[in-house]
């Protein structure tokens, strides 16, 4: 059945600035690490896709590397643009990474110049687009020099393969550096997509922190795994269920689920219950909150294996309020966890 969008779509979500540019995303886009390889469902992969936009969500997220295997999920999004979604290619935000392992060979990971481009090209065939509308260096490369990642964000822009240029896991020094670098090209930084959750708090941490960073670079923010991969919801809170990615060690360690960290989860649990949101609810909405130094997360950018899944976290956004004593209460358990997955990077 051809598929027509929603009258409605923009009816609910709200949507924010990004940075100092004129780009306005939705507070909660949909990311698609998880949950569109080969291993899920076709149609249940359309329903959910579907389902966003009719509830506003504008922006899909994705990497060369996403599936398994790598590419197949910039493969079956192709399949669903091509079928679903080319009528309305202006009303989406479609961005996509390079910089971790793809293929074989020197060629096929971290920043350098040949990597990025020909990665960007392969990304562009495999959905079947003229351009994405953000294109990001997935994370920084040691051995390479800054200049040439920010080379080739620059030539993805300019050569019309990407409208913006993005940043994801860059430390706030790094930050402002690829910012400095793209501005004097004439490419500004849009954006930068840290992990961010109530249990994975590092870019609250230096000086200048990387909220201070992006305000001072005039760049947004788009906070993945604000679920703290799974582990923000009531899946785990009466153990590990079997079909769980702590079950299956894909990117949630069972070490991870310590009785502090279960604890703490519990405790912030029942603080939601009282604001009469889900744990998951209240952990998008607690990203998305405006930061005591100022500025906010521009977008919380969450996974879906369902639509169940997908509506109650996008419900989100119908309560983004938090009173100052609530925050103080959160604030006792949301503490480093040590689930970080992402901190070597910064590093780098």
């Amino acid at each position: 059945m051809t598929y027509i969008a929603a009258d409605n779509r923009y009816d609910s979500m709200p949507y924010r600035r990004v940075g100092r540019s004129g780009l306005h995303l939705p507070a909660v886009s949909l990311g698609l690490w998880h949950n569109f390889g080969d291993d899920k469902n076709f149609e249940t992969q359309r329903a959910i896709l579907r389902r966003a936009f009719d509830l506003g969500v504008t922006h899909f997220d994705l990497a060369n590397n996403y599936g398994p295997p790598y590419g197949a999920a910039e493969t079956n999004f192709g399949r669903h643009f091509k079928d679903d979604f080319r009528p309305y290619r202006d009303e989406l935000v479609i961005s996509s990474k390079a910089g971790y392992d793809m293929w074989p060979g020197p060629y096929g990971n971290w920043g350098s110049r040949k990597y990025l481009l020909a990665s960007l090209d392969q990304s562009l065939d495999r959905m079947g687009l003229d351009y994405v509308d953000i294109f990001y260096s997935h994370r920084p490369d040691p051995e390479t020099p800054l200049e040439e990642t920010m080379g080739a964000l620059d030539t993805a822009v300019r050569s019309g393969r990407a409208l913006y240029a993005g940043i994801s896991s860059y430390s706030p020094e790094k930050t402002l550096e690829a910012a400095r670098i793209l501005r004097e090209m004439g490419t500004p930084l849009l954006i930068h997509q840290p992990s961010y959750s109530m249990l994975n708090r590092w870019v609250e941490q230096g000086d200048p922190n990387l909220f201070a960073a992006l305000d001072e670079a005039g760049a947004g923010s788009i906070a993945f795994s604000p679920l703290a991969q799974g582990l923000l919801t009531s899946k785990y809170l009466n153990g590990v269920p079997e079909d769980s990615r702590a079950a299956a060690g894909k990117s949630l360690e069972k070490s991870q689920l310590s009785e502090d960290n279960l604890r703490r989860v519990r405790a912030l649990d029942g603080l939601a219950q009282a604001r009469g949101q889900s744990l998951a609810q209240m952990a998008i909405a607690w990203v998305l909150r405006p930061q005591a130094g100022g500025g906010a997360v521009t977008s919380a950018l969450v996974g879906a294996s369902s639509v169940q899944q997908l509506e109650d976290s996008l419900a989100a956004v119908t309560n983004l309020s938090f009173t100052p004593e609530e925050l103080a209460a959160i604030d006792t358990y949301a503490v480093d966890s040590d689930i970080n997955l992402w901190a070597s990077a910064l590093d780098a």
